[in-house]
């Protein structure tokens, strides 16, 4: 079946829930956006994913990537599509505008990213790989570093790939290898090899610019003697001009599960030319600015796909006649059995939440990024590196999930090949595991977010949500949502102070505390929603109330198991 663009859920969200345009009020950076031109962009991008993207998706698929001699081969019809991303400003949406960028907020382009991901995965992980390069050389690079590279990588013209992982080295990235010499005329000369490099060869743009972790010589161990290194496939001359060809190359690539048309290469670099960004070994703290943009892209990666698994499974649902009805009809619609009804608005119940949390955090980094108000910036910054790691985990595991009962909506069609859904639950599971796996952004939210500041962080986030609370209605779903944050207070309380006597508290909670707050975050979002719908959304709100936000008592029990 066809994409269908849920552009009208999308533009409540913008318009009715969040109202972007009274959020971004005192930005001056958006002060020339409105809702018509967030609707307007958003139509177009979902021509692009309906008209482009899912035509060469399971293509893509079949086919996969090619590498010989070095050199890698898109699947049939990725360089045209990639030309009409690039020609679309697609790329430039939310880059700076200094640097040919288009300035518009991430919490529109988070909507723009699902339909791409919706439609075409392996695609859309090329756009997100340059964006994540643009980011950090926006934030990190000097003057002379942004002139040369960020036009070309804003416009799609160059791509840009992350290049972190190595054989021995990949969650703990302070065990790398790579190794950077200094030259006489400032560059550095790099020694080692990458896995797993997204989009570390391909052949739709003229130019990969790869951003490289790597030790100087005088480095300490550990993560703190990790220094950032900005490493063009082909060198760029003075000019702007493509000059000769780097020492960095596909060595292989990897056969996968899934998103087979993305190229997840081994790149080995001999002698390979390359500047430092920001200072020495303050690698890590610039690739966390790209990383942290990944993270979330990733986990929108998660909704995409859940979404098009959950329009599929719909659309099956309402034409496929199996079995009898309740009411008597036979042969009945899969939609008229209970069970299906139970697993479709459990698919619905992740996407909707997801998709508002994407849109909630994507205002708080535009906040932190383009706000003038030093003390909105702060609490942004706050409010963002909580939900991240939720975001980034939730949305993938929640994502996987659904594309998984999506698969089980259509029983043994499922499990083949032709109706598309097994290449939907293979494309989403590596999203559960790359830009740090899903059990690491648990430890990071307990470990980072809430022990070491002592609840500092989980406090901004509660004292965000009640105030917002303050001006919704009072109803049942209203107070369990009260009575769900004292209970997250409350144990994150008795977490803080258990792991004075219990350092392991944080590694045997640290999951079951992520899906337990998700859930309530989420359970926070459809009270918005249901509350900005005026009655259209209670059913389906009810129905994520009753059935799916149930699982925090499960949760909630595990977690105090732990507990002294």
């Amino acid at each position: 079946m066809q994409y269908q663009a849920p552009v009208d859920d999308m533009m409540f969200l913008v318009k009715d829930v969040f109202k972007l345009t009274d959020r971004f009020a005192g930005i001056a950076d958006f002060a020339e956006f409105d809702n018509d031109l967030y609707g307007a962009i958003l139509e177009e991008a979902g021509k692009f994913a309906t008209g482009v993207l899912q035509p060469i998706n399971r293509s893509g698929d079949e086919e996969g990537c090619r590498l010989q001699d070095g050199v890698v081969t898109t699947p049939e019809g990725f360089k045209e599509a990639y030309q009409s991303y690039v020609e679309g400003g697609w790329q430039s949406i939310t880059a700076d505008p200094n640097y040919g960028g288009q300035g518009l907020p991430k919490a529109l382009h988070v909507l723009i990213e699902e339909m791409f991901y919706s439609t075409n995965t392996s695609f859309c992980l090329y756009g997100s790989l340059t964006a994540g390069a643009t980011q950090l050389l926006q934030a990190h690079g000097d003057e002379q570093m942004k002139e040369k590279y960020l036009p070309n990588l804003i416009s799609g013209q160059w791509s840009g790939s992350m290049c972190l992982t190595e054989a021995h080295a990949g969650s703990d990235l302070g065990l790398l290898k790579t190794k950077a010499t200094e030259n006489d005329d400032g560059s550095y000369s790099l020694e080692g090899s990458k896995i797993f490099i997204t989009g570390g060869e391909h052949d739709m743009a003229e130019n990969i610019i790869h951003l490289v972790l790597a030790r100087l010589p005088d480095a300490p161990e550990g993560p703190k003697g990790i220094s950032c290194f900005i490493v063009p496939k082909f060198m760029v001359n003075d000019d702007g001009s493509i000059g000769e060809r780097n020492a960095i190359r596909c060595g292989a690539i990897e056969h996968k599960m899934g998103i087979k048309a993305s190229s997840t290469c081994v790149m080995n670099m001999d002698g390979a030319k390359g500047w430092l960004v920001g200072p020495p070994h303050q690698g890590l703290r610039c690739m966390f600015t790209m990383m942290n943009l990944e993270r979330l892209s990733i986990g929108i990666q998660g909704i995409g796909l859940g979404e098009m698994s959950f329009q599929q499974a719909t659309n099956y649902a309402n034409e496929r006649l199996q079995g009898r009805a309740t009411d008597g009809e036979a042969p009945a619609p899969l939609k008229k059995h209970g069970d299906v009804q139970r697993m479709l608005n459990t698919m619905e119940s992740f996407n909707k939440a997801g998709r508002a949390l994407a849109v909630w955090l994507g205002s708080y980094l535009d906040i932190a990024f383009h706000s003038e108000d030093g003390d909105a910036v702060k609490k942004a910054d706050i409010m963002s590196a909580w939900l991240t790691p939720i975001a980034k985990a939730y949305f993938t595991d929640a994502g996987y999930e659904t594309c998984t009962i999506g698969q089980q909506v259509f029983g043994g069609h499922g499990y083949v090949r032709e109706w598309g859904m097994e290449q939907h639950v293979r494309d989403c599971r590596i999203a559960q595991i790359y830009e740090g796996t899903n059990g690491i952004q648990a430890l990071d939210l307990i470990g980072r977010k809430l022990i070491a500041n002592k609840g500092e962080f989980l406090n901004v986030f509660l004292s965000e949500i009640k105030a917002d609370l303050n001006r919704i209605d009072s109803s049942d779903h209203k107070h369990q949502v009260e009575e769900l944050l004292t209970d997250l207070e409350e144990l994150s309380q008795k977490i803080i102070n258990e792991s004075s006597n219990n350092p392991e508290i944080g590694q045997l909670v640290a999951c079951d505390y992520l899906h337990y707050t998700a859930l309530i975050t989420y359970a926070y979002l459809w009270l918005k929603m249901e509350s900005a719908a005026n009655g259209t959304l209670d059913e389906k709100s009810s129905f994520f109330f009753k059935r799916v936000l149930a699982r925090v008592l499960g949760l909630k029990a595990s977690i105090e198991s732990e507990l002294s």
